[in-house]
């Protein structure tokens, strides 16, 4: 029996193949044959049969192209696709998201530059393995900083329904008076419109707080990956150029490896572990910001709740039952 693995980030599940294989290649085994024992070793879940495992539909895509001789970066970024574009299914697993995606082709990328340059490929996977997983951490943390206020948005949204529910224990029929006196369905209105701002409005500042890069530091370590094989700086740069563009990243700032590059000239230090430095260093950048915004953001979330989810529980739930006890007062007298 299987036991309920906790919720993780999906992106870390990326991580854990590129970590694996990082293992496999530095004990010596041919890339072919570490592709098929992660085919091997991977299964299914527990979900429903329609609904596999992404990770794993990737993996064994990877595998039966290696196994062909074929093109296994193209399969790579193909199988990611294809997860992420399929139907959304009712159960098991949703999805890849677009996180997810960059990813596996960041994956793609570095097995590309990493075959064409000769550089040899586990440390590489290694560094990635861990930019994966900050992300998969910044996920976290954005999450966390997110639990407060939507626990309290749902509370209040379930507020207008609590309060007609009142209102009908004390025998007053605000259903009646929101849905069939024009008073009634103002407040109907108002309350409807308030709530779809709300939505909007948290949705606009989930976007922002977004990172807009995905894989922080991914080209700089991918030149660094094209020179370990022994290429040159110019080399190294079209390679990754090329890499980047085949599978839609984002290609490396030249400027910034210029940069680095005069440097380790000039300290005549080695110019790879310099350039996976800046890596490191622009993922930590990234980690930081996302953490200061997922912070900022949980407090800028209390806008809308105070500007237009409280507004409409007055209005949907406490106005209904004052015109309801007033209606019934005057009718009364």
């Amino acid at each position: 029996m299987k036991s309920k693995r906790l919720s993780r980030p999906a992106v870390e599940e990326v991580a854990d193949a590129a970590q694996r294989l990082a293992v496999l290649l530095a004990a010596g085994v041919p890339p072919g044959a570490a592709w098929n024992y992660l085919a091997e070793a991977s299964g299914d879940d527990g979900g429903p049969k329609e609904t596999p495992n992404p990770t794993n539909a990737v993996v064994k895509a990877a595998a039966i192209a290696a196994r062909r001789g074929g093109d296994v970066p193209r399969a790579i970024a193909a199988a990611a696709d294809a997860t992420r574009a399929g139907p959304r299914p009712r159960f098991g697993r949703p999805r890849q998201s677009k996180e997810v995606s960059f990813a596996w082709r960041g994956l793609a990328v570095a097995l590309q530059v990493a075959t064409e340059s000769g550089a040899p490929l586990a440390e590489s996977l290694r560094d990635l393995a861990s930019a994966l997983r900050d992300l998969g951490q910044t996920q976290r943390d954005r999450d966390a900083a997110l639990a407060g206020p939507r626990a309290t948005a749902r509370t209040v949204l379930a507020l207008p329904a609590v309060g007609i529910l009142f209102g009908a224990g004390l025998g007053f029929d605000t259903l009646h008076v929101l849905v069939a006196t024009p008073a009634g369905l103002s407040c109907l209105g108002a309350g409807a419109a308030l709530l779809f701002a709300a939505r909007s409005w948290n949705r606009a500042l989930l976007k922002r707080a977004t990172p807009r890069e995905p894989m922080p530091g991914l080209a700089v370590e991918l030149v660094a990956v094209a020179m370990s094989g022994g290429g040159s700086a110019p080399g190294a740069l079209t390679r990754v150029a090329r890499g980047c563009s085949r599978f839609a990243l984002a290609p490396p700032d030249q400027d910034a490896v210029h940069s680095v590059l005069n440097l380790a000239q000039r300290a005549g230090v080695g110019t790879v572990e310099l350039l996976r430095s800046e890596a490191e260093q622009a993922r930590r950048d990234a980690r930081s910001a996302a953490q200061a915004a997922s912070a900022a953001l949980g407090v800028r979330l209390m806008a809308p709740l105070a500007v237009c989810v409280l507004p409409a529980f007055m209005l949907l739930s406490v106005a209904p039952l004052v015109m309801a006890i007033l209606s019934s007062t005057l009718h009364g007298i």
